[in-house]
């Protein structure tokens, strides 16, 4: 009897991961083809093309622009979307990659957004082009209350200039016109 219910445990999990598995894949490509219909202008998001030249749709590459009116204005900053096994209940981890200067980016690229966090604002309905549009929204509006890097909070939130100069040099560097998503 007990390496029957053994048995039957072990298949009832690999049968609830494969289901898992399917509902993740089935949503990662109605969001891909979500945003191939109808996606912000500038903006990029897309799966990444794994070695055997398969999408790994738990892996997307994006682009997103500065803001309009802002120091960001003019750059096109890649950041990498990794969606987690247990997505939608909990949110893809973003990374700026190059890692960005900014009060709500780790050193490491990781974005710091109340969206992106599972116990605070995140929601399972939320879509790509939402989380893209409110890590856009963060570029030139951080949240001093929420700071993830030193460097670029202290000037923040103490030299506003010398803040808005070293976005504009980043811009630059970042130029949407230069950079690529081949």
């Amino acid at each position: 009897m007990c390496i029957f219910v053994k048995r039957m445990c072990k298949f009832l999990n690999i049968s609830t991961l494969k289901l898992k598995m399917r509902v993740i894949r089935n949503r990662l490509l109605a969001e891909r083809r979500n945003w191939r219909q109808d996606h912000p202008h500038g903006f990029v998001a897309r799966p990444i093309k794994a070695k055997d030249g398969t999408l790994d749709l738990t892996t997307w590459e994006c682009g997103i622009p500065g803001p309009v009116g802002s120091p960001w204005e003019g750059g096109l900053y890649r950041l990498h979307m990794q969606f987690r096994e247990d997505f939608p209940e909990s949110p893809p981890k973003c990374v700026f990659v190059p890692p960005i200067f900014h009060p709500n980016v780790f050193p490491s690229g990781t974005v710091c957004l109340s969206i992106l966090d599972a116990k605070k604002a995140w929601r399972p309905t939320m879509t790509v082009k939402d989380i893209l549009l409110g890590i856009q929204k963060l570029l030139a509006e951080p949240n001093d209350k929420d700071p993830a890097q030193a460097e670029p909070y202290r000037l923040y939130t103490h030299d506003m200039k010398a803040y808005e100069c070293a976005v504009k040099q980043m811009a630059k560097k970042f130029d949407a016109s230069v950079v690529h998503f081949d």
